[in-house]
């Protein structure tokens, strides 16, 4: 397409090479550094995540490969005016990213109009054929998108408005494309239109790749509103489970060797199966226990249910604390949907101060006396629902007077907690030992949750 110039202004001069060179020269070297940090092969095609990382690097790609390509042209100078089927060799016909932008002039004092190849390969027409005329033109386009073309040549004509936009048309071969269209108006000596220009560039691909990126996004976004409904309903579940005591449990009895109790749940951004629980038994003794499920979410928090409503009726009937991990052992592997837990589970009689403790792959607890802080030996034990038929073992420990028996879940590092021991001998009940654990384990910002439960041996 010659050059076209306004009646008021002269045409504009090319660049020169080297600036163009330079700026090739970055564009290639920048899809280079993209080709460095290209998404791995997909392994899992149902992660909306990696499909919208994917589809990203995609969109940037085909826009660096645009540009480029524009580049390029503007370096080499504008393309040459349509040849004869003859005369364009067989190479010149191959799609290639020069063919994403053609232009095209319509004359509208003789009618006349001129393609580049480039145009022709873009809307599927034989460069040997006549060029479509300004009116034949919405022959190709989708009707729904015709009232948008015709608005933007009106403008142009009429008002002499640039043009810029887009529309869809369908090639002979029956496939779809998305064409964007900028032109201008070229006004004679007395001001009129005189013809009109237009540079159509294919952005089909360009427009797939922002799709797939809507779509991923908006599927990464679904997914995410669904974790988070799905962590509510699990905090609201659990919360339900769960003993609702934050502060002091009082227990009935009271007198020496009895139990000060206090408890807490340390969140995390996940909603997980820790747990905490203490009861008093009908013959006098005390449960505790703690303990945490594998996994997250509602079906977790379930399971956490399930165990804790067994783990109460077969204390309450009076189960030691190794036969009762062993039952809740072939419940959890019993169940449809196998899970694994850790656990301990404790009895205490005050009138002895003994305490009988089984566990089930889970953290010991730690006694704290006299200001000084270890962990109990633990008997044998695994994970409940690991392996059929378990056997588990029972350990006694008979406590003093003031000490402090602090149970907790596995995300808490037992090294730190027996670090607090000069601290914890100086606090006068369970919830200040539990409030000092909470200053320096963390309440919030945790990425698991943990459970801590403190036992403190009346004096």
């Amino acid at each position: 397409m010659p050059p076209h110039v306004s009646a008021d202004r002269s045409a504009a001069q090319p660049p020169g090479r080297g600036p163009v060179d330079a700026l090739i020269t970055q564009t290639r070297r920048l899809k280079g550094d993209m080709d460095a940090v290209r998404p791995a092969a997909p392994g899992d095609q149902a992660d909306p995540r990696g499909r919208w990382q994917r589809a990203l690097y995609e969109l940037a790609r085909h826009q660096l490969d645009d540009l480029d390509a524009h580049l390029a042209q503007l370096r080499d100078g504008p393309p040459p005016a349509v040849r004869t089927a003859s005369a364009a060799p067989a190479a010149d016909r191959r799609e290639s990213l020069l063919s994403r932008v053609g232009s095209a002039e319509w004359n509208l004092l003789t009618d006349e109009a001129l393609w580049s190849e480039e145009l022709c390969r873009i809307l599927g027409r034989d460069p040997a054929a006549p060029a479509l005329t300004l009116d034949e033109l919405p022959s190709l386009v989708l009707e729904e998108d015709r009232p948008k073309l015709t608005s933007m040549v009106t403008g142009c004509l009429v008002d002499a408005r640039p043009i810029d936009g887009e529309f869809r048309v369908v090639r002979p071969d029956g496939e779809p494309r998305t064409v964007h269209m900028m032109g201008e108006p070229v006004l004679d000596a007395e001001g009129g239109t005189a013809s009109m220009w237009a540079v159509l560039r294919d952005v089909s691909q360009l427009r797939r790749s922002q799709r797939a990126v809507r779509e991923s996004r908006d599927s990464l976004q679904r997914q995410r509103q669904r974790a988070q409904a799905e962590q509510q309903l699990a905090a609201e579940l659990r919360e339900a489970v769960l003993p609702s005591w934050r502060g002091p449990l009082n227990l009935p009895g009271g007198g020496d060797g009895s139990l000060d109790l206090a408890a807490r749940r340390l969140p995390a951004t996940t909603a997980g199966g820790d747990w905490y629980d203490a009861l008093e038994l009908p013959d006098g003794r005390t449960l505790l226990g703690v303990g945490d499920l594998t996994g997250q979410g509602p079906a977790v928090t379930s399971h956490t249910a399930m165990l804790l409503g067994a783990l109460r009726g077969m204390a309450m009937a009076g189960t030691e604390p190794g036969q009762l991990l062993s039952w809740l052992n072939q419940l959890l592997d019993a169940t449809v949907q196998p899970a694994l837990a850790g656990a301990l589970c404790c009895h205490y009689r005050p009138d002895t101060r003994t305490l009988t403790w089984a566990q089930a792959g889970h953290p010991a607890p730690l006694l704290f006396r006299a200001g000084t802080g270890r962990r109990l030996d633990a008997p044998q034990g695994v994970l409940l629902g690991a392996a059929s038929r378990s056997v588990y073992g029972q350990a006694e420990e008979t406590l003093e007077e003031g000490d402090v028996l602090l149970l907790h879940t596995e995300s808490l590092s037992a090294d730190r907690l027996l670090g607090l021991a000069p601290r914890l001998d100086g606090a006068r009940t369970a919830q200040d030992c539990v409030r000092t654990v909470v200053e320096e384990c963390g309440e919030t910002g945790r990425d698991h949750d943990a459970c801590v439960l403190v036992a403190r041996v009346a004096r």
